[in-house]
């Protein structure tokens, strides 16, 4: 039996609640009592709560909450570990090696017929994501690290207008991920505040001597968010944006990550949003163009200008 295997046996024996002593775990498994104690060691430092007692009736034990919590997952847990899996690693997760690793022990600790159920459901669920370049992964894993651990951080980041890097010190206070891109939102000693950095523009990554508190119930992705929706406070400067169509393209407009948000009434044919002017301007103004004649902008005039002025630039291009 692998050190593996010895170990989960006994996290079983012990798990029926009895006090054993090592000689017991010994016989029990026929290896010798020195294994024993290595063992248990690893499974101490792997978060076990094992209670040691000496003396004449001492032993190991389990802590009682522990003994009441399955050791191992149910079949719809196990398939819901593998597919959500799938989802990390076409993300581009940092850990995919660890992450690997323990779908194979979850596979290695099923029963056959567990393990073919796991093999059909795992089969026929497919995610297909954005290309994610490799080279970012020791980035991620280090901003990762240092989040949890607090580490300040020096780094190399350029903007998308700049041709060159510069460096920057950061408190990192979470990662995102959006749009199968990833994101550092952290406090920026350049800038003297909060702010969200595409992980794909950082050149390079170290620690610094310092580390830092994050800000208390921070929540990286509301921030985010924030950056990217209207001040609530400034519903009154919003433009009404009205839009007919086909009910799909309706539908699809309303899920949109933007356009979802900013919806104020909607029916079968028509929807209503609420944008920035810079909004109508820029994002929006590009993403409904592709959505041809299936969708009719009825107001505001400054949208259906404009995309009117961005049909007729592509125009003059390709015929030029």
């Amino acid at each position: 039996m692998s050190k593996s295997d010895h170990m989960l046996a006994i996290l079983w024996l012990l798990k029926t609640g009895q006090r054993i002593t090592a000689k017991q775990l010994a016989e029990t498994l026929e290896i010798h009592i020195r294994s024993v104690y290595r063992y248990i060691d690893a499974l101490c430092a792997s978060g076990v709560p094992i209670i040691a007692d000496s003396g004449h009736n001492g032993g190991y034990s389990l802590l009682h909450a522990f003994t009441e919590a399955p050791l191992l997952f149910d079949s719809h847990e196990q398939k819901a570990l593998i597919q959500a899996a799938m989802f990390a690693q076409q993300a581009g997760y940092p850990f995919g090696d660890d992450l690997n690793r323990a779908i194979d022990k979850l596979k290695l600790f099923t029963n056959a017929a567990q393990l073919s159920a796991i093999e059909r459901h795992e089969v026929g669920f497919d995610v297909i994501g954005s290309i994610v370049d490799p080279a970012l992964q020791p980035l991620l894993q280090e901003l990762e690290v240092s989040v949890a651990h607090g580490y300040r951080l020096r780094m190399e980041y350029r903007t998308g207008n700049d041709t060159s890097f510069k460096a920057r010190e950061l408190d990192p206070y979470g990662l995102v991920n959006w749009l199968g891109k990833w994101y550092v939102v952290g406090y920026c000693y350049l800038r003297a505040e909060i702010r969200s950095f595409r992980v794909d523009r950082i050149g390079s990554l170290s620690r610094t001597a310092d580390v830092f508190q994050r800000p208390p119930q921070f929540s990286a992705s509301r921030f985010f968010l924030r950056t990217l929706l209207p001040d609530p406070n400034l519903q009154e400067k919003l433009v009404s944006v009205r839009i007919e169509g086909k009910p799909q393209a309706i539908n699809d407009l309303c899920t949109h990550w933007l356009l979802g948000q900013m919806l104020v009434e909607r029916s079968d044919c028509q929807v209503h949003f609420k944008l920035t002017e810079q909004a109508v301007q820029t994002h929006a103004a590009h993403f409904l163009l592709t959505y041809g004649k299936s969708i009719k902008v009825l107001e505001p005039p400054q949208l259906k200008e404009r995309l009117a002025k961005i049909a007729a630039d592509l125009l003059d291009y390709y015929q030029s």
